[in-house]
C-alpha cells in the first residue's frame, strides 16, 4: 500500500464516552462540615498551635477556603454544633505543661488575657472590613452581621470555657461531642446574660451619637479616607474584648463558687 492509496478498513465502531461522575465529598462532610472545618483550623491558628480536635476529638485534613458568610441564628447555630466536638480543648495536664511554675490562677489569668487578645483582633478585623463597605453613622448605628466574625469569635470562647472547665477539675462529661455541645450550651446561656456588653454598652448612646458626628462629619463636609476603618475596627475590637473578658468572670465565679 502506498501513501496515497485508499484505506479500505471499515470504520470501527467505537461507543461514546461514559460519563463521569462528580467527585463526592468526605462521607458526613457537606458545605456546613467543610466550614466548620475551616473555623476550626482558623480558630487552632488563631489561639496558638494547638492541633485541630487534639482535645475535643476528631481531625481535620488541610485548611478548606470555607467562608460561612452572613449568618442567621439558625445557620450559627448548626454551625457551631459541628464545630464544637473538633476545638482544641486541652486538658489540665496539658495547660500545666503549657505554663511551668505557674499557678492554676495564673493560668486561668493568662487562659482569659489570651481569648481576650484574639476576639479583640477578630472583632476589629471584622469592625474595619465592615467600615471600609459603610458610612460610619451606619456603622455605629448598626451592628455587625458577619457571620465569620460571629463564628470565629463564639469558637475562641468556647475553647476557653472548656479550658477553664479543665484546668478546675470540671470537665463536661461524655465523649467529644457532648462535651462540646455541654460547652457550647454554657457559652450560649452565658452570652445571653452577658448581651449587654459591647460597643453600645462601652460608650453608650450619647457616646455613639458623638462619634458618629465627630466622624461623619468635618469641615468642607470631607471625610478622611482612613477614619471608617480605624474606628470600625477600634470600636469592634475593644467590644469583643470587654465582652470576653465578662464572659470569664462569669464561668470563673460559676467554677470557684463565688457568690
Amino acid at each position: 500500500m502506498t501513501e496515497h492509496s485508499a484505506r479500505t478498513a471499515a470504520p470501527r465502531d467505537v461507543p461514546p464516552p461514559r460519563p463521569v461522575a462528580p467527585t463526592p465529598e468526605p462521607a458526613g462532610e457537606g458545605g456546613l462540615g467543610r466550614a466548620a472545618r475551616a473555623v476550626v483550623e482558623a480558630v487552632a491558628g488563631l489561639v496558638g498551635g494547638a492541633d485541630p480536635g487534639s482535645a475535643a476529638g476528631g481531625t481535620t485534613g488541610p485548611a478548606a477556603a470555607a467562608d460561612p458568610g452572613p449568618a442567621d441564628g439558625a445557620v450559627l447555630d448548626d454551625l457551631l454544633a459541628a464545630v464544637v466536638p473538633r476545638l482544641p480543648i486541652r486538658d489540665a495536664a496539658r495547660l500545666r505543661a503549657a505554663h511551668p511554675g505557674s499557678s492554676d490562677a495564673e493560668i486561668a489569668a493568662a487562659l482569659v488575657a489570651r481569648a481576650a487578645r484574639t476576639t479583640s483582633r477578630i472583632g476589629a478585623a471584622a469592625g474595619g472590613l465592615a467600615a471600609a463597605h459603610r458610612g460610619p453613622a451606619a456603622l455605629l448605628a448598626l451592628p455587625l452581621e458577619l457571620g465569620v466574625e460571629s463564628a470565629l469569635t463564639a469558637a475562641v470562647e468556647i475553647v476557653l470555657i472548656g479550658e477553664l472547665h479543665e484546668l478546675h477539675g470540671r470537665p463536661a462529661p461524655g465523649d467529644a461531642r457532648a462535651r462540646g455541645l455541654a460547652y457550647l450550651g454554657t457559652w450560649s446561656r452565658l452570652r445571653a446574660a452577658a448581651s449587654s456588653t459591647g460597643l453600645g454598652s462601652v460608650l453608650g448612646a450619647a457616646g455613639l451619637r458623638s462619634l458618629a458626628r465627630r466622624v461623619g462629619r468635618r469641615p468642607g463636609g470631607t471625610v478622611p479616607t482612613s477614619a471608617p476603618l480605624l474606628l470600625g475596627a477600634a470600636l469592634a475590637g475593644r467590644g469583643n474584648r470587654k465582652a470576653t473578658e465578662t464572659l470569664a468572670e462569669r464561668v470563673l465565679r460559676d467554677l470557684r463558687g463565688d457568690a
